[in-house]
């Protein structure tokens, strides 16, 4: 059955223009907080959040929902999502919040949350969540003394500079290399440029002036054209850039090219393999990652285990199949020797460190497989599902038929928007093209 209001990452939505609004937020916070609370101590919960503008509102009103059962409570202001993950560890925290929409734009607003391990929340724990949403939370209310309290933790940023600095050995320096990071005017806009600058590298910040209206907003990982000419201009050796919450990154190198995930992940996977430092013999990324990648891991006699659309997915079959890196071509990259979920920055600082190694420009490190090409078509619908109709299963059947064994046809609801994915892959560009917008227009046609 499908979930009221969690998606595929936590609660998600346009704030206050549907059900993302103070009062249900006031209501996660009450039943998060009853659902994590196991015996008679002081809870904690850690919350952190994005730079927007809506952030101060579903901040305040969590944090009197937590309080309200009990619950004391940490905020820590604009912090990217790795790092809450990593202080709900580092404080003995029952449960770690994220108030972000990652690369949505302002508008949009979210809430994840976190185990006291630092893991995202399983199916079964968010429906027990939504059920206490719906539920009689009055009547479960503290009084007097055991009502929460709240504070701010002023070392929040400095805790997660030194963790990210510690995921590389004490020898890696990165002097000499000039790197220009994007933070998208996101979580990570002051902490991101002090970890590089910390371990020596020359750094040039953009996106590093939030004012609650323009994160994401033509800077970060989605619109990665301001980072390729600052590049350029600048003549660096690299370019990051991270997205909102800084859970996801991208590269681009010293000719203004960017290089995705999946090409970040052979690095890492490559880079971890030679020093005996790979578990799993290979890595976990999505239905959507390239063919090519796929290749490139078999013949280096190493495997590519496929899950569904999603972070939490990678991170599930990671740790159920004992591998260390996985991650998302969109460059959600998720390192479980450091981390319970996807971290931008310190993903980026593996790469950088791989460079180091074999002193050569990142557009030859970071090629390593010639990309299948593949095309992605989003369809926008209003209401229903265009794919339960009889015209649209037809010709996605049709269609998957045309490419046979020679590619690939994906097609998914995206679990953050009203939008279907039509996702299709081959050596034959021309065929691929051909599937994939007779796909969308069927679908278009019920939408």
């Amino acid at each position: 059955m499908a979930r009221k209001y969690f998606g595929t990452d936590g609660i998600r939505g346009l704030a206050n223009g549907g059900k993302l609004t103070p009062e249900l937020a006031l209501r996660v916070g009450m039943a998060t907080g009853l659902a994590f609370k196991r015996g008679d101590y002081r809870h904690r919960v850690v919350i952190g959040k994005d730079t927007r503008r809506s952030g101060y509102m579903i901040e305040a009103a969590l944090q009197a929902g937590f309080t309200a059962v009990g619950m004391d409570v940490f905020r820590l202001g604009p912090m990217p999502t790795p790092a809450v993950a990593m202080l709900t560890r580092s404080l003995r925290a029952d449960i770690g919040v994220m108030i972000s929409a990652s690369h949505n734009p302002f508008e949009d607003n979210g809430i994840k949350i976190f185990r006291p391990d630092g893991y995202k929340l399983s199916d079964s724990v968010e429906k027990e969540i939504e059920e206490l949403i719906d539920g009689d939370l009055g009547a479960r209310l503290e009084q007097g003394r055991g009502i929460g309290r709240a504070k701010h933790i002023d070392e929040a940023g400095t805790r997660y500079v030194e963790y990210a600095k510690r995921t590389l050995p004490r020898h890696v320096d990165f002097t000499g290399l000039r790197v220009v990071v994007d933070c998208a005017h996101g979580a990570a806009y002051k902490v991101a440029p002090e970890v590089l600058w910390e371990l020596g590298a020359e750094v040039f910040p953009i996106g590093v002036e939030p004012n609650g209206f323009n994160i994401n907003d033509g800077v970060g990982s989605t619109a990665p054209e301001a980072l390729q000419a600052k590049v350029k201009e600048l003549r660096a050796d690299i370019g990051i850039a991270l997205d909102g919450d800084a859970d996801r990154v991208i590269l681009v190198d010293e000719k203004g090219d960017i290089v995705d995930g999946d090409q970040l992940m052979a690095v890492i996977v490559d880079s971890w393999a030679r020093r005996g430092q790979l578990q799993g013999n290979g890595l976990v990324a999505t239905i959507m990652s390239n063919l090519g990648l796929e290749r490139y891991l078999t013949d280096k006699g190493l495997q590519l285990e496929r899950t569904k659309v999603g972070d939490r997915y990678v991170l599930e079959t990671m740790r159920a199949k004992g591998y260390n890196v996985g991650g998302e071509q969109s460059g959600h990259i998720i390192l479980s020797d450091f981390t319970t979920t996807g971290d931008g920055l310190v993903a980026a600082l593996q790469v950088m460190r791989a460079i180091q190694e074999e002193e050569k420009p990142v557009s030859e490190v970071c090629n390593r497989f010639e990309r299948v090409p593949q095309l992605m078509n989003n369809v926008r619908f209003k209401k229903g599902n265009p794919l339960k109709d009889k015209l649209v299963k037809q010709v996605i059947e049709e269609s998957s038929a045309r490419l046979g064994g020679k590619g690939r046809l994906i097609i998914r609801e995206s679990g953050t928007e009203p939008v279907i994915r039509v996702m299709g892959e081959g050596d034959d560009e021309g065929l691929v093209a051909a599937v994939v917008r007779d796909v969308a227009k069927a679908i278009r046609k019920v939408a």
